[in-house]
C-alpha cells in the first residue's frame, strides 16, 4: 500500500513534465550578420627601456568565424606636444612594433595612424606614468590546478590605478624524437638528423586575453595584495614541463581606468541579469578624417614594471595533462616490402620521400644495413608546426 501511494504521484509528475516540455517551442534568434568595420587600436606607448608594441584591427560581424580582422599596410608614429616624431614599423598580421623613447616627464604623446585606406586617425595627448616595481609575482596550487597573483605598492601613494597583461611560455615535445631527415641532395635518401635540426622540442607563448585592473582609489594606503593574474587548470599542457609566466604592470589615469573597467564589464562579465549591462567605451582614440567614425581602443603612455617567475612541473602535484599527441602512431616503412602478389615497393620513397611521413628510428638488423625507418606523419614528429624550436633568450633550465 506505501508503496503505491508513492508510485501514482512520481507517475503524475513525469506526465506534467512531459506535458509541459512537449509545448516547448525552440526558439533560434535571427543572427546578426551586419557590423560596424570598426578600428581597434591596442597596446601602450612604452617610454622605459622597450619598444612599443601597438596591434590594429578591425571588427568583424557576429556571424564571422574569426574574432577580428588584422588591419595591415598602416603608417604609425608616435609624436609628442612638442611636434617629435617617433617611428612604429610594421612587423606583419597588424602588429606594430615603435622606437625606444626616452621619456620625459614634461612630453605629453599621441598616436597617429594612417591607414592604407586614407583614413587618418590619433589619439588624445597623455602623459606617462611610470610604474612601480612589482613586490612579487607567485603561485598557490589549488585542487583544479594553479592560480597566478601579484602584489605591488607605491609608497607615494600616488599611482591608485592598475592594469596587467602578461605573455606566458612553455616547454613541450612532439610524440616521437626524429633521428633522421629526408634530404634530395645528392639523391633522394635519408640521413642521421644532426642535433642542430632537431625537431623534438618547442616553446609556444600565449598572451592574456582577459583585462586584469585594480584600484586603490578608496583605500588609505596604495597597496594590491592577491591580485589574481592568471588560473591555470591541472591538466593544462602549459604546466606539464616546464613554464614560466612574465607579469607586466601600468599606470592607468582614472579616464583609462573606467575604459578598461568598462570593457571588462564588457566582455567578460556577462550572462546573468545580475551583470553590469553592456555600453559604449569612452576611448580616446579620434578618426580625423571623419569625426562621426567609431574608433575602439584606448592609448596610454608610461613605463612599465615587470617580473618574471618560472614553473616546474615536479613542484607541483602527479596531476595528468591532456596529451596533445594522445592519437599519434608509428608506422613502419621499408625500403623493400615484399607484397602479398610478388614483388617490392620502396615505403620510404613513398611515404617518407614525398613529406607524408617524417622518419623517426632507423631499422636495421645488428651490424646490418638500415632496412627502413619507423615514421609518423608531421603533425606528430614536427614540433615547430606548433612552436618554436629556438629557445627563448629568457628561458632558464631546470
Amino acid at each position: 500500500m506505501m508503496n503505491k501511494k508513492i508510485f501514482i504521484p512520481i507517475i503524475l509528475i513525469t506526465v506534467s513534465l512531459a506535458g509541459w516540455l512537449g509545448c516547448k517551442k525552440l526558439y533560434n534568434p535571427k543572427i546578426i550578420s551586419s557590423g560596424g568595420n570598426y578600428l581597434v587600436v591596442e597596446g601602450v606607448i612604452n617610454t622605459g627601456s622597450d619598444p612599443s608594441l601597438i596591434k590594429l584591427s578591425r571588427t568583424v560581424p557576429l556571424s564571422s568565424n574569426s574574432s577580428a580582422k588584422p588591419e595591415t599596410g598602416a603608417i604609425i608614429s608616435i609624436v609628442t606636444d612638442g611636434g617629435i616624431n617617433y617611428p612604429v614599423t610594421e612587423t606583419g598580421n597588424g602588429n606594430y612594433v615603435g622606437a625606444i623613447i626616452n621619456s620625459n616627464a614634461a612630453v605629453k604623446y599621441s598616436l597617429k595612424i594612417v591607414t592604407n585606406g586614407g583614413e587618418t586617425y590619433q589619439s588624445d595627448f597623455v602623459s606617462a606614468k611610470n610604474s612601480p616595481p612589482i613586490d612579487s609575482v607567485y603561485y598557490k596550487i589549488t585542487n583544479n590546478g594553479i592560480n597566478i597573483y601579484a602584489d605591488t605598492h607605491d609608497p607615494t601613494n600616488s599611482s591608485r590605478y592598475y592594469r596587467w597583461d602578461f605573455t606566458d611560455t612553455y616547454i613541450f615535445h612532439s610524440a616521437f624524437d626524429s633521428y633522421g631527415y629526408y634530404t634530395p641532395i645528392p639523391k633522394d635518401t635519408v640521413l642521421a638528423r644532426p642535433p642542430s635540426q632537431q625537431i623534438y622540442q618547442c616553446w609556444l607563448n600565449d598572451t592574456s586575453s582577459n583585462v586584469i585592473v585594480s584600484s586603490t582609489a578608496k583605500l588609505t594606503n596604495d597597496v594590491v595584495s592577491g591580485n589574481l593574474i592568471s588560473t591555470i587548470a591541472s591538466n593544462s599542457e602549459k604546466i606539464a614541463n616546464r613554464y614560466s609566466i612574465q607579469v607586466n604592470q601600468y599606470i592607468l589615469t582614472v579616464d583609462a581606468f573606467n575604459y578598461y573597467q568598462q570593457l571588462k564589464n564588457n566582455t567578460q562579465s556577462l550572462g546573468t541579469i545580475f551583470d553590469p549591462q553592456p555600453s559604449e567605451l569612452p576611448g580616446n582614440i579620434h578618426c580625423l578624417s571623419n569625426p562621426a567614425e567609431v574608433v575602439i581602443g584606448y592609448i596610454t603612455a608610461g613605463a612599465p614594471s615587470k617580473t618574471r617567475i618560472f614553473i616546474d612541473n615536479r613542484n607541483l602535484p602527479n596531476w595528468q595533462s591532456i596529451n596533445y599527441y594522445a592519437g599519434c602512431l608509428l608506422d613502419t616503412d621499408l625500403y623493400k616490402y615484399a607484397q602479398k602478389g610478388g614483388g617490392f615497393i620502396n615505403q620510404v620513397a613513398l611515404n617518407i620521400y614525398p613529406g607524408y611521413a617524417i622518419p623517426v628510428l632507423p631499422i636495421a638488423v645488428p651490424n646490418g644495413p638500415i632496412l627502413g625507418w619507423s615514421a609518423s606523419n608531421p603533425a606528430c614528429v614536427d614540433c615547430s608546426l606548433r612552436g618554436s624550436k629556438i629557445k627563448p633568450s629568457y628561458w632558464i633550465d631546470y
